[in-house]
């Protein structure tokens, strides 16, 4: 079984947190980690679909 899509759900969810952790401190670095975030959410479901 393919675990790709598992890793960057991981890799959303990681990046999501730092983004929360940075947001009072440094919007632009937590807005660049969002950005990654979505991206990675993004391939984790494109991954998936492309599997199924």
């Amino acid at each position: 079984m393919d675990y790709v899509y598992i890793a960057l759900l991981a890799l959303a969810g990681f990046l999501i947190g730092g983004a929360y952790t940075l947001w009072k401190s440094m919007k632009l670095i937590a807005i660049l980690l969002l950005f990654g975030a979505v991206l990675a959410g993004a391939g984790a479901v494109a991954w998936w679909i492309s599997t199924t």
